[in-house]
């Protein structure tokens, strides 16, 4: 049992873990697996408020509590490295600079920025002469959650960020070697794994990939056969998994054509984790259709920090209050109540 990446907008000054942030992970240290929150790789990687970082001295010892006390529990933990790109504002930014993108492409509707929401502003698009210097912030975040203690890290290239954008050509125009066709438009998530997994081995290391999420106004042309050639192009470094999110498959056509994003299983060498509003018993089924190796779960394991124990005993599971996922002090964070000892 895996507890996905949530967004929380929880980080201290500097963008810094906090004693609230150790306390919510060790809470959850029953889980096989915690993949944190989202963790920005540098400044201008930074898409929303108090969302922490894992590029500087101050966010890696942040981070060795909250890693500390994952393992005085028996846990484990990766880190999900993070780029918004496009998905951010230029007020949460270095001297107000716009946001990156692979196109200058505005997307639709409004960003939460810490003046409230905000229209998103038209993103600066990426030089090809920049690139190396964003794989290298890959690099270097990867080398700070090796001192921050971590067991390995996620490669974020889902939902509508960075590495998504580049990857799907609704918002890749780009007509240089990282635009056109999918094999260019995937080369920045392959030189990334390769960046990364020259500092991890790559059994430590997973990556997060969403082909039907619209999420951030996101869309593909033809995403069965984008992400088809990516997870192939992936099998190459022998990762620890692959972690494929189902979220859009209630929405179909909403980011391209629909297909079965389960048939990506087939096409994968290694281990497989999917995730999308699963519960103890469609998650049982999964397994046992052999859908997926790994499940992970969000919602679930954010109002349940001991969600394993309550499946083993099939007990009631704590409700979720949405109003308190993102921002905000205990109330809903740390504060959802364990089974009471029997």
């Amino acid at each position: 049992m895996v507890m996905a990446p949530l967004t929380r907008n929880r980080a201290g000054e500097g963008l810094v873990p906090t004693e609230m942030n150790v306390t919510y992970y060790q809470q959850r240290a029953s889980a096989g697996l915690i993949i944190s929150e989202g963790s920005q790789i540098a400044d201008d990687a930074l898409g929303y408020p108090l969302t922490p970082g894992i590029h500087n001295d101050e966010q890696v010892n942040g981070w060795r509590k909250v890693t500390d006390a994952v393992h005085r529990e028996d846990g484990l933990i990766f880190v999900q490295l993070w780029h918004c790109g496009r998905v951010s504002h230029s007020s949460m930014l270095p001297n107000g600079m716009k946001p990156l993108a692979p196109s200058a492409i505005k997307p639709a509707g409004e960003v939460y920025t810490y003046e409230g929401m905000k229209p998103y502003e038209t993103p600066q698009a990426i030089e090809t002469s920049d690139i190396p210097r964003i794989i290298e912030q890959y690099r270097h975040a990867a080398c700070c959650a090796v001192e921050a203690g971590f067991d390995g890290v996620e490669i974020h290239a889902a939902n509508g960020y960075l590495l998504d954008q580049f990857l799907r050509d609704g918002s890749n125009k780009r007509d240089d070697q990282y635009g056109g066709s999918i094999e260019n438009r995937a080369r920045l998530i392959m030189e990334v794994t390769a960046a990364v997994c020259e500092i991890w081995d790559p059994k430590k290391v997973g990556i997060r990939l969403s082909p039907l999420q619209p999420f951030n106004d996101l869309y593909d042309s033809n995403p069965e056969a984008t992400f088809s050639y990516m997870v192939k192009a992936l099998n190459k470094f022998g990762l620890g998994y692959l972690h494929v999110t189902e979220m859009g498959a209630e929405t179909p056509g909403a980011a391209g054509p629909h297909f079965d994003v389960s048939s990506l299983r087939k096409l994968w060498n290694g281990l497989y984790m999917t995730n999308s509003d699963y519960d103890y018993a469609s998650a049982n089924k999964a397994l046992k259709d052999d859908k997926a190796d790994l499940i992970s779960f969000g919602k679930l394991f954010i109002a349940n920090p001991d969600l394993p124990e309550r499946f083993a005993k099939n007990a009631p599971l704590n409700q979720p209050d949405p109003d308190s996922f993102y921002g905000g002090d205990a109330k809903g964070y740390i504060d959802y109540p364990f089974l009471e000892p029997i």
